[in-house]
């Protein structure tokens, strides 16, 4: 059970607090202001909490939590699979949480020295020796932190993004970054089939999966008037969304900023499977 499921005096300072705290920021708001949210005394909060620094660690506890849970269950598959279920329970971890705790992860790092610090500093070291692989040279060492910070940052920065968007925004550029090592391909034959047909460029030096590889420099870039394509993780967020009937195919289109014609040749890709399969 965590804080949320509780109706304690010390979960209503800890809902209060956290509501303050994405209105007004961590700094500017003060114990008095969240005391008289609810209206108890100073007194009464810092009886549960003897700062507000305990405040911001006890509300990221769960987030703290669920990392080192991930790390875990990551450690203890084989190598060539522990990075991507890795990256991607980082990811799904960071949009747990990401209204608001996700606002409050930098503010933990920048305010609590004590042990949630090191924690978070344990959870980070393990997380990219994981990524890096065992071995590792400091070129596999410098991506494996790119990667969680791709797997993370974004939370922060696009709060309007729907969540099945961003997560496959996010998964798509960890994939570009390590594209030596793709990881597990998540598309179905008829994603496959879609792509060989040409939703993705050929390969021939331009192709995305390939793309600045070997120091080539020729990172992502397209064939001239080429439109731009979805990514596997892309095409099945836009599945999801039509399905479950939130968005239409042109705002799907709009989300990921490609056109309507390529949205509407996946979700007939779907259709003609279906249909074949039925």
């Amino acid at each position: 059970m965590t804080w949320e499921e509780t109706d304690s005096t010390r979960s209503r300072i800890l809902r209060a607090a956290l509501d303050l705290f994405s209105e007004h920021g961590y700094q500017r708001t003060s114990l008095r202001q969240i005391a008289e949210r609810l209206r108890l005394t100073k007194a009464a909060i810092l009886y549960h909490f003897p700062s507000k620094a305990h405040l911001l660690t006890a509300l990221a506890e769960p987030l703290v939590r669920d990392l080192e849970t991930l790390l875990e269950e990551a450690g203890a598959r084989p190598p060539e699979r522990a990075r991507w279920a890795l990256l991607e329970g980082w990811v799904d971890t960071m949009l747990a949480h990401r209204d608001p705790l996700g606002m409050l992860f930098h503010d933990l790092a920048l305010v609590d020295r004590g042990t949630n610090y090191q924690r978070l500093l344990q959870i980070a070291m393990r997380a990219n020796e994981i990524v890096a692989g065992p071995d590792a040279g400091r070129r596999e060492r410098v991506r494996a932190v790119q990667a969680i910070a791709m797997c993370g940052d974004p939370v922060l920065f696009f709060t309007d993004v729907p969540a099945e968007v961003l997560r496959a925004d996010m998964l798509d550029g960890v994939r570009r970054l390590l594209a030596d090592d793709p990881g597990p391909d998540p598309r179905s034959a008829a994603d496959r089939t879609d792509a060989s047909a040409g939703d993705f460029p050929p390969a021939d030096g331009e192709s995305l999966r390939g793309a600045g590889r070997h120091g080539t420099g020729r990172v992502g870039r397209r064939q001239p008037g080429r439109p731009r394509s979805m990514s596997p993780e892309q095409v099945q967020a836009a599945r999801r969304m039509h399905t479950a009937g939130t968005h239409s195919a042109d705002e799907i289109a709009v989300e990921f900023g490609v056109s309507r014609a390529t949205v509407y040749r996946h979700l007939d890709s779907t259709a003609n499977t279906e249909t074949v399969l039925s």
